[in-house]
C-alpha cells in the first residue's frame, strides 16, 4: 500500500505556533514573577527605624542662617558734664588722714541746672532734706523755682553761665558770660542776675572750662558778688581754674566742688559718686557735691539721702561749706 505523502505546510504551521505559544507563556511568565517580587518588597518591613530613614534637612543658604547672638554692652549716653572730672583733688585735713569706722562729716549736694521745671523743684523738696538749688537766670521757670525755693526754706544760688572750652559749637545760654566781653558788660550781666534771683545766697559756674582759666575775668566776677555779699563755689570743670585762689586773694567765702554725682545718668554710678562723697566728708570733715535735676539722679537721691545720716553723715546747705 503506497504511503501518503507528508504535507509539509502543516507541519510549518504546527512549529510556529509552539515557538510563539513558548514566547507568550515566557512573557506571562516574566510579568507575573515581576508583580509578585515587587508586591513582596512594598510589604518587607523597613530594615532600619523610620528616623534614620529620614533623609537630612537641605543645608540653609546663607540668608537663612539664624543671626549669631553677640554679647556687648552698649555705650552708655555721656552727660556734657563728663568732660570733667567725676572728682576733683580735694586738700586733706591734716586731722583726718584716714577715717574710721562711726567718723562723720557734712555733706553739701547742689543741684546745678535748676530752673526749667517747677516739677524737679518740688521732687526735690519732697527728699526732705537741705539741698542747694543752683538756679540758672535764663531758663524758662527759673523765677518760679527761685520763688518756690524761698517758701520752702530751700537754699538757692545763681548757677553763672559762662563760657567752656569749645565754644561756639558748644551751646552756651544766650546771656552766658564770654571773655570777649569786657569787665563793665561782665559787671552788669551780674547785676542783672542778682536781681532776678534776689534770693541767692552765693553763686557757682555753669560750664566755664574756659572762662574760669582767665584771672583778669575771674576778678570782674568774684569782686562783684563778693561786693553783694555772695560767696562763690567753683564747679572745678577745668584743673587750671584760677577761682580758688583768686577767691583767697579777694579775702571772700568760697568752696569748691569735690564730686560730680551724675556724669553717667544711671543709679548703680550715682550711688557709687555718693559713696564716694561719703567716704571724702568722713575723711576730710566735709564737702560739696554737684548733680543735675536728672529723673535718675532725682531717683538715686529719693532712695539713699535719708539713710545718710545713720552713716554719720549730715547734710548741709552750701553756705556751710564755703570758708
Amino acid at each position: 500500500m503506497a504511503k501518503k505523502p507528508t504535507n509539509k505546510r502543516n507541519s510549518k504551521n504546527q512549529g510556529g505556533s509552539r515557538y510563539a505559544a513558548l514566547a507568550i507563556l515566557s512573557v506571562i511568565i516574566l510579568v507575573v514573577g515581576a508583580y509578585l517580587v515587587n508586591n513582596r518588597s512594598r510589604k518587607t518591613p523597613p530594615s532600619v527605624p523610620p528616623a534614620v530613614r529620614q533623609a537630612p534637612a537641605p543645608p540653609q543658604l546663607p540668608s537663612q542662617q539664624p543671626p549669631i547672638a553677640i554679647n556687648y554692652s552698649a555705650p552708655k549716653k555721656a552727660h556734657p558734664q563728663q568732660r570733667y572730672p567725676a572728682t576733683s583733688t580735694v586738700p586733706e585735713d591734716s586731722s583726718a588722714s584716714a577715717y574710721k569706722t562711726g567718723a562723720k562729716g557734712n555733706l553739701a549736694i547742689i543741684i546745678d541746672d535748676m530752673g526749667s521745671s517747677m516739677q524737679q523743684a518740688r521732687s526735690l523738696a519732697d527728699i526732705g532734706v537741705p539741698l542747694t538749688f543752683s538756679i540758672i537766670p535764663a531758663l524758662r521757670n527759673y523765677r518760679e523755682v527761685a520763688a518756690f525755693a524761698a517758701s520752702k526754706g530751700i537754699e538757692a544760688m545763681i548757677h553763672i553761665p559762662m563760657q567752656p572750652k569749645g565754644w561756639p559749637e558748644r551751646r552756651l545760654e544766650s546771656n552766658g558770660l564770654l571773655v570777649s566781653m569786657d569787665d563793665s558788660a561782665i559787671g552788669e550781666c551780674l547785676e542783672e542776675f542778682i536781681r532776678n534771683i534776689p534770693n541767692a545766697v552765693g553763686a557757682n559756674n555753669h560750664m566755664g572750662s574756659e572762662f574760669t582759666e582767665h584771672e583778669d575775668k575771674m576778678r570782674v566776677v568774684l569782686s562783684t558778688l563778693k561786693g553783694k555779699g555772695l560767696f562763690f563755689v567753683d564747679s572745678m570743670t577745668s584743673p587750671r581754674t584760677v577761682g580758688m585762689r583768686l577767691a583767697r586773694e579777694l579775702d571772700m567765702q568760697a568752696g569748691r566742688r569735690s564730686v560730680f554725682l551724675d556724669n553717667e545718668q544711671e543709679s548703680a554710678y550715682i550711688q557709687g559718686q555718693l559713696n564716694q562723697a561719703v567716704r571724702l566728708a568722713k575723711k576730710t570733715g566735709g564737702v560739696i557735691a554737684i548733680c543735675h535735676p536728672h529723673p535718675a539722679t532725682i531717683h538715686a537721691l529719693e532712695a539713699a539721702l535719708p539713710g545718710l545720716a545713720k552713716q554719720g553723715i549730715t547734710l548741709v546747705p552750701a553756705s556751710e561749706m564755703v570758708r
